[in-house]
């Protein structure tokens, strides 16, 4: 009879598990799906960065870009490195209740966080500036556009925002990043 009774439990168990898992992949919000399809960028890439306006420091160079699924699936992480430069930012994307987010571990010394709007095309998902933690003395990166062309060619437009003369600056990175792996 103990028998029985775990074995129905086990079984109802089971079949609830399976609704329970078959309703949430059914009812995926927006942020769900652009958070998916950032997953499938995970890998290393390789490419050129070109700036606007130029900067001589940056404009050209050799750019590469891990991306690793972690955090059992529930995290991002992002890692730029480019030729010529010692910064190597990290920037976690995550899924905050039912906002796609991304915090962003600056070289500038500070932590943006921005949350994400996805195209209608699903394609392309977009990050806009939230707040941020630390100092904006060398200025912050402002917002984020990850675009996937294909399974092996995706780009990054990143805005940083720096003081200057009449006021905050933008700089605009743009990475067109080829899968190296």
């Amino acid at each position: 009879m103990r028998y029985l009774r775990f074995s129905v439990f086990v079984a109802v168990m089971s079949l609830f598990t399976t609704l329970v898992f078959a309703q949430s992949s059914a009812q995926k919000s927006d942020a769900q799906k652009s958070f998916d399809q950032l997953k499938t960028l995970a890998g290393s890439w390789e490419g050129v960065l070109k700036t606007t306006p130029a900067t001589p420091e940056a404009d050209g160079k050799h750019a590469q870009a891990i991306l690793r699924v972690t955090s059992m699936g529930n995290a991002l992480m992002h890692e730029m490195k480019m030729e010529g430069r010692p910064d190597d930012p990290i920037t976690m994307l995550y899924m905050d209740n039912d906002h796609l987010t991304l915090t962003h571990y600056c070289d500038a010394g500070n932590r943006p966080r921005m949350v994400a709007k996805a195209s209608p095309d699903g394609k392309t998902v977009e990050f806009e500036f939230v707040d941020i933690a630390g100092s904006t003395k060398y200025g912050h990166m402002h917002h984020a556009v990850f675009t996937v062309i294909d399974e092996n060619h995706h780009t990054e437009d990143w805005t940083f925002m720096v003081e200057g003369k009449q006021g905050p600056m933008p700089v605009e990175a743009h990475f067109d990043l080829r899968r190296a792996n």
